[in-house]
């Protein structure tokens, strides 16, 4: 068994002990907001990164239009700017690579329809009657309904999200990858999107609240 799916086992396990005396439902929830909450200090390095951006772009701005005909120049006094603030352009951006296996794992474990040869039993247990294994145009009249409302959470968080981040162009875009995939994956792992892109949305509040004023 190779390692990723020796990690998917480990919390498939994981779940399915939390589901004997849970809704199997309530137990998916559940684990989003534990790995979400382990991620915590991601959510901080992002935030910290956003303000020094923030904090740096009159500088920038002032670089760029001193040096805008020298391209070479302007990137050694970027670096220089960068360096004596003591972070980096890329700040934040590896801690959020760095979570991309874990959320990988959890992502893994609602899309496999097995699990060390089983039958994934969490994707049979229901939501309103609607196997947590259905995918939008595959559960009938409910499962379109219910699609359409997590859909709907999960479009309007990224894009409130989207607000509130410092980053512009079309990196600013990307919470909202979030919708297609959710649109095209099994309702379990939609139900993930749901509460993972909520607890984003929550989580950026609460850290710009305090660590902005505290900075």
């Amino acid at each position: 068994m190779d390692p990723f799916s020796f990690a998917i086992h480990l919390v498939y396990l994981f779940v399915s002990w939390m589901s004997t005396f849970l809704n199997p439902v309530i137990a998916i929830v559940l684990l989003t907001v534990i790995v979400r909450a382990l991620l915590i200090p991601v959510g901080i390095s992002q935030t910290k990164a956003e303000w020094t951006r923030r904090r740096l772009a009159p500088a920038l701005a002032a670089l760029r239009e001193r040096y805008k005909k020298n391209p070479q120049k302007l990137q050694e006094k970027t670096l220089e700017l960068y360096k004596k603030e003591g972070t980096s352009p890329f700040a934040g951006f590896g801690p959020a690579i760095a979570q991309a296996p874990v959320l990988a794992v959890v992502y893994g474990l609602f899309v496999r329809a097995s699990i060390d040869g089983h039958a994934n039993a969490l994707l049979a247990a229901t939501l309103l009657n609607v196997p947590l294994g259905a995918h939008l145009l595959t559960g009938g009249v409910t499962a379109i309904a219910i699609f359409a409302v997590l859909l709907l959470v999960i479009a309007a968080s990224a894009l409130v999200t989207r607000r509130m981040t410092t980053t512009t162009g079309w990196i600013s875009w990307l919470p909202l990858i979030a919708v297609p995939f959710a649109a095209i994956v099994p309702l379990a792992a939609t139900l993930y999107l749901t509460v993972s892109t909520l607890w984003t949305l929550a989580e950026r509040a609460v850290l710009r609240r305090i660590y902005w004023r505290t900075v």
